[in-house]
């Protein structure tokens, strides 16, 4: 039976591809890059046009069409619904990572026997230098190729127990439909834009600094999701027209912009 490999985010694909070259395996993977973590999940499985107005608000970028991007993840995702090859997932401890995994499961979910997984852990990253932390958020591109190589021989079927399970828990996050989904102590806990934009005005500076510095220090430290730089600058850019930051430049992109506080 062939075997196609699910990842979610062009890194994770890339450093995928590289462990493949070093194993000598020439799977397919199939990338799916939507950020499930962040906005609105209810009509996901049927049309895109509710994420492609979401992520047109985040991250407006000229000539981009994500209703095309969304519906070509959507039939990507029934192409494997509808072949028979066999399915890993692979995942590391984080909101996006865990979140694909249940899409997945609930895609397949009539078709069990298909699934597999491949489960990355914190202690997975620990080097001489840096100490195990088997709490650490992970995501698969945080992995070297070498590291992901070695996981081949440790794919392994998903129960049917638990496919059930987390179809059943895809079906609640989307009927839930929170702004935000953090994943802590293994399980989801939804979250408001506010409580993000309350983090980020906690960390703003008084005096002018430049957008891409501020972000690069408040992304590590929103917990239980990886925040990009593109939603943190878009939660800027909605607390700047409230009046509670000040920026200046061009606010679509970090590298030309600066913040304060208001």
């Amino acid at each position: 039976m062939n075997t196609i490999h699910v990842v979610c985010g062009d890194i994770a694909a890339q450093q995928l591809r590289a462990a493949m070259a070093q194993a000598h395996r020439a799977d397919p993977v199939l990338v799916l890059r939507d950020d499930l973590a962040i906005g609105p999940l209810r009509e996901i499985d049927e049309n895109e046009r509710q994420r492609a107005a979401f992520w047109q608000r985040v991250h407006p970028v000229a000539g981009r069409d994500y209703v095309a991007e969304l519906r070509e993840e959507r039939i990507s995702l029934q192409r494997l619904v509808e072949g028979d090859s066999a399915v890993v997932c692979w995942h590391g401890d984080s909101a996006s990572d865990q979140l694909t995994l249940r899409r997945v499961a609930f895609m397949l979910r009539n078709t069990p026997a298909r699934l597999n997984e491949i489960v990355l852990r914190g202690s997975d990253l620990a080097t001489p230098s840096s100490p195990q932390d088997t709490t650490r958020r992970t995501s698969v591109g945080m992995y070297a190729p070498a590291v992901l190589a070695d996981r081949f021989a440790r794919i392994a079927p998903i129960s049917l127990l638990r496919i059930g399970r987390l179809s059943l828990e895809w079906r609640a996050l989307k009927q839930v439909n929170t702004q935000v989904r953090r994943w802590v102590n293994n399980t989801f806990e939804g979250a408001t834009f506010a409580e993000i934009d309350d983090q980020i005005l906690a960390m703003a500076p008084v005096d002018w600094t430049p957008m891409a510095a501020f972000l690069g220090e408040a992304m590590p430290r929103i917990e239980g999701f990886f925040a990009t730089d593109s939603f943190l600058l878009w939660r800027c850019r909605e607390l700047g027209a409230a009046g509670r930051l000040a920026l200046r430049g061009d606010t679509t992109a970090p590298a030309a912009c600066d913040l304060r506080l208001e």
